[in-house]
């Protein structure tokens, strides 16, 4: 039995991972995957590195927490196209969608995990002196539940912060609720310049397992390939996970937001992404150079991603 955790699996991106164990597509690809329900950014990266996890679904840079440089494991496939993650500001807030510049003197909820490298990345490439507090940054409060959907929530209820940045469900369920509206969306062209391509929703294995298990290693890609499919033919079977996994509100509002990223559900890795990627990296540390896109991606399945 192997074991497949996500960074946030109330992620629509990441969400490809999950379903492709809750909806069968593993098992019909001959291979018994166990989904492991917890908040995947913690320690996700570490449990692969420890043979505790076998497929870690993730920010395409997650897993250099646990593998500088990616050295010892690859990126297998995309679960979903570019930068995923949103920003959305209290209703009251009366600045135009997109101006990042009008965000100076607000204070932005993020998770410290994986988010918050991406936002602060963002702020600094357009213009803003974070370390000077033009924005700051703060922690999202300690969540209850390995589910993180309503950190957005509580950062503005509990005026916490002035708007928060995070995955679709977190935007989705303000939006909802009434309390925030969409400030930016980086997948869509919001953003500085390139900021679309900071970033992808991947599945990484390691190195090691990948050369002996490659029959395993491709199955897992044709698994996700037939996911992304299914969820791109019909959106409402996104419930069916939802309600095993999700409370309630959560669980009917994931076929929504499936069908809208649907069009990003696409497993091949492209050399823009990893030219992307590889410059985020670089800015962030993660790399002190370029990486060939090899050196990243598990070149020997590229075949399964048209399977």
């Amino acid at each position: 039995m192997y074991r497949m955790m996500v960074a946030d699996y109330d992620s629509p991106s990441y969400f490809v991972a999950t379903a492709a164990v809750k909806l069968g597509f593993f098992k019909q690809e001959g291979v018994d995957v166990e989904f492991v329900a917890e908040y995947g950014a913690k320690h996700g990266p570490e449990r692969l590195r420890d043979g505790s996890i076998h497929f870690f679904g993730g920010p395409a840079f997650a897993g250099t927490r646990a593998f500088p440089a990616w050295k010892g494991i690859k990126l297998v496939a995309a679960l979903a196209q570019h930068s995923y993650w949103f920003m959305g500001l209290r209703k009251d807030i009366d600045i135009p969608r997109g101006d990042i510049k009008a965000l100076k003197g607000l204070r932005i909820s993020s998770s410290f995990a994986f988010p918050r490298t991406a936002l602060r990345h963002m702020l600094i490439e357009a213009g803003i002196d974070v370390d000077q507090d033009e924005v700051r940054i703060v922690e999202s409060l300690p969540s209850k539940s390995e589910s993180h959907s309503r950190d957005g929530i509580k950062a503005l209820q509990e005026n916490l912060a002035d708007g928060f940045w995070g995955n679709g469900m977190r935007l989705a369920l303000a939006e909802k609720a009434g309390i925030a509206k969409l400030h930016l969306d980086l997948r869509r062209g919001d953003g500085p310049q390139g900021a679309r391509l900071y970033n992808f929703a991947a599945l990484t294995m390691t190195d090691a397992m990948i050369e002996a298990e490659p029959e395993v290693a491709a199955a897992a890609v044709r698994a996700i390939v037939k996911t992304q499919k299914a969820l791109k033919a019909d959106p409402s079977l996104a419930k069916k996970v939802g309600d095993e996994l999700f409370p309630g509100e959560e669980a009917e509002m994931m076929p929504v937001l499936v069908a809208r990223d649907a069009p990003f559900y696409e497993a091949a890795i492209t050399p823009e992404a990893i030219d992307g990627l590889n410059a985020f990296a670089l800015a962030n540390g993660l790399l002190d150079r370029p990486l060939a896109y090899d050196a990243i991606v598990a070149t020997g399945l590229k075949a399964n991603w048209q399977a």
